[in-house]
């Protein structure tokens, strides 16, 4: 992999991630268009520096909200903030649970061909779409359109279990939490905000393991396949873009406009179905 691909790779996923398109479908997508072959370990290296960086520009972007949820669940004040902390680590139990028991399994979807790709976005445009749909009567049956309720614990627990899911390429990860939480009539401000902090446990825990095994075979010798150079490049520009993306996901959430998004996804479905045929 060149820098140029990193830069490139990097811009999709600090677009991809927050809008919901799923980044890690478009990340296949664009190294079978780069035509990047490369061992799978050295692919999910990669993912995993970059997913790390879009999640640093979530803390960077939500940083006021993020510092008062650390204060509060660090100093155990028992308040709203450190319930709302309590319901992030319960979403991130499914998410765990695949990493753990199901790992090998997950990553042999990943740099097989953009099949399993095109099917997931399939599924993303239909859950927008029916999110959306639910949303328009649910808001039809409201005094204030949009309003929705807070998060409670079993949707805490149920988002988890969407995320748990959507580590499947092309199946959106934000799409697939934000939309879930829609259909359980949640806040669409709320649940945007909760969909992006949920991920950062999951993610940094796999970046740093990543980290660690990464500084110990440079250590013994033993190659690699990508340089830091690469991995700071993609890592940078996920990060910048990732910023930009974050602060734009979050209005449009609040106005709706996700489904647009939905038709998008059906047309790179086909695109993926195609190019694999």
């Amino acid at each position: 992999m060149e820098w140029l691909d990193a830069l490139i790779l990097g811009l999709v996923q600090g677009l991809a991630e927050y809008l919901p398109i799923s980044s890690s479908g478009h990340l296949e997508i664009f190294r079978e268009i780069l035509g990047i072959d490369i061992p799978k370990d050295n692919i999910l290296q990669f993912d995993i520096m970059v997913h790390a960086a879009t999640v640093l520009s979530t803390i960077v972007i939500l940083w006021p909200m993020f510092k008062k949820l650390c204060i509060s669940f660090f100093t155990f004040k028992r308040d709203r903030d450190f319930w709302y902390v309590c319901k992030i680590l319960l979403s991130c139990i499914p998410v765990g649970i695949v990493g753990v028991f199901f790992k090998e399994y997950v990553e042999a979807f990943f740099g097989d061909g953009l099949k399993v790709v095109g099917v997931c976005l399939f599924i993303t445009a239909a859950l927008l779409t029916f999110a959306h749909y639910s949303d328009r009567l649910a808001s039809g049956r409201m005094v204030n359109p949009g309003e929705g309720h807070k998060i409670t614990w079993l949707d805490a627990f149920i988002i988890g279990c969407a995320q748990a899911v959507a580590v499947l390429p092309g199946l959106s990860r934000s799409g697939t939490t934000i939309a879930t939480g829609i259909l359980l009539g949640d806040r669409r401000s709320e649940v945007a905000q909760f969909s992006f902090l949920m991920v950062i446990i999951p993610i940094l825990g796999e970046a740093l393991l990543d980290t660690k095994d990464l500084i110990e075979s440079s250590a013994a010798g033993t190659q690699t396949g990508l340089s830091w150079g690469v991995l700071l490049i993609g890592f940078v520009t996920a990060f910048v873009v990732g910023c930009a993306a974050c602060k734009w996901m979050l209005e449009l959430v609040k106005k709706g406009k996700l489904v647009w998004f939905a038709a998008y996804c059906v047309v790179m479905a086909i695109i993926c179905l195609l190019w694999q045929s």
